[in-house]
Formats: structure tokens, sequence, C-alpha cells
């Protein structure tokens, strides 16, 4: 079998074909074989893309964001994780105080108190 070079733009195009079959969830072996390298010339292909950024792959829809919130969506976002964050915040500081009347029953009180937190 003789050897046979690639150009930038034939790896280039080669790489985005495999990215496409790799989404359909091509195996690796049967990639190679399609756009008749080796699966090793296929996997040096991508480390190299990955390791320098040549070679760069094709945009897909999950590249792409189309949905970004407006800046009223934001805010609104904002205060409900705001409010989230107080209501949390108390919610440690109940846990923490109760952790501390428990350690207290436990250790009898170290100002002398019985169990159940009366004198």
């Amino acid at each position: 079998m003789t050897r046979q070079r690639h150009t930038r733009t034939q790896i280039a195009t080669k790489l985005g074909m495999a990215d496409e079959m790799t989404a359909q969830g091509e195996l690796q072996g049967d990639i190679a074989k399609s756009l008749g390298v080796s699966v090793m010339t296929y996997y040096r292909w991508r480390k190299a893309r990955e390791a320098s950024g040549h070679f760069a792959p094709r945009p897909t829809d999950h590249d792409v964001r189309m949905d970004v919130p407006s800046e009223r969506e934001q805010r609104s976002q904002i205060g409900e994780l705001q409010l989230e964050n107080a209501r949390l915040r108390r919610l440690v500081t109940d846990l923490l105080l109760e952790k501390v009347r428990l350690e207290e029953d436990l250790s009898g009180g170290a100002s002398g108190r019985r169990a159940g937190g009366r004198n």
C-alpha cells in the first residue's frame, strides 16, 4: 500500500466528517475505515487538533448557544438565586445551632444544665 499525504484541508474535512460520525455513535475503527486512513492516523490527527488547535472542528448545534437570556431574565435569575442562598444560609445556621445544642446535651452541659435544655 502506497503512502498518501493529506493536505491540511483534506485533514480538516475528514476530521469534520469524523466528528459527525462520532455524534452518530460510530466506532473509531469504522470511522477510520470510512475516511480511508488507519485508526492510528485518525488518532494522531485528533490528538494534533486538540493539542495545537489546528484543523479546528466545525461548530455543532451544541457549541453554538442561540438562547442567551435577556438582561431582565438574568436579573430575575439572580434574584431567585439570592433568595435561595438566603434560605440555605438560614438552614445551615439552624442546623449548626441544633448541632451545638445536641453536643451540649451529650456532654451534660458545661454550665450544669440537665438533658432537655432546662435548669
